[in-house]
């Protein structure tokens, strides 16, 4: 079976196959690149579900299984921000110039200021979509609930880890380890998930 992810992301494609191959045998994986896809993907979509759903159409046509995610930060003191804009926050929500890790956790920190503990919940979330090439989808989503910390705790990790407290494991995302995360996470859950639909989704053409 190959699938194109519809992305350039060398470790996010060493990720997705470490967790299908569990469940499946023989796959291949393979980037835009590998495929000759060269073109930008306009996300446009308003949510992780559509923008997910935007990637894995384009990456179906390269004749194979295309599967797209959208990842991010939704934390409910303030409605769901950053959302889908999470890697962009200071510059989407904040007019800054510079969105960087740095700058979107301080411009985080910022918009959560004097808000008490018990209300700084948030999840991050995973969307994945898979588009077979005959037309047949699928979207599933991944989420891990935390809680967003008034200062870094941890350096691993990337964008919020170290922000974000996960309280079965009393740790950050920035604290765990490969293993402990991957267990764990919203992309993780969301891959299998995905594992889950694929194996139904190929039996039932086998049935066809």
């Amino acid at each position: 079976m190959t699938i194109v992810l519809a992305s350039r992301n060398r470790k996010k494609i060493a990720e997705l196959k470490a967790i299908l191959q569990s469940s499946f045998a023989n796959i291949e994986i393979l980037s835009l690149d590998d495929v000759g896809f060269f073109e930008e993907i306009e996300e446009n979509g308003t949510t992780f579900e559509e923008n997910a759903r935007i990637k894995a159409l384009a990456a179906s046509r390269s004749g194979y299984i295309g599967i797209g995610d959208d990842s991010g930060l939704t934390v409910d003191a303030l409605g769901g921000a950053p959302g889908i804009y999470s890697a962009r926050y200071a510059s989407h929500y904040g007019g800054l110039e510079d969105h960087c890790d740095e700058a979107n956790n301080r411009f985080l920190l910022a918009r959560l200021k004097g808000v008490p503990k018990e209300r700084r919940t948030g999840a991050f979330v995973c969307s994945i979509a898979c588009v077979f090439p005959d037309g047949r989808e699928c979207v599933v989503r991944g989420e891990a609930k935390g809680l967003i910390l008034e200062e870094y705790r941890g350096g691993g990790g990337f964008g919020y880890d170290p922000l974000f407290f996960y309280e079965p494991l009393q740790k950050t995302f920035a604290e765990l380890d490969a293993k402990e995360k991957n267990q764990i996470s919203h992309r993780a859950k969301a891959i299998a998930a995905l594992a889950e639909q694929l194996k139904t989704m190929i039996d039932s053409s086998k049935e066809d």
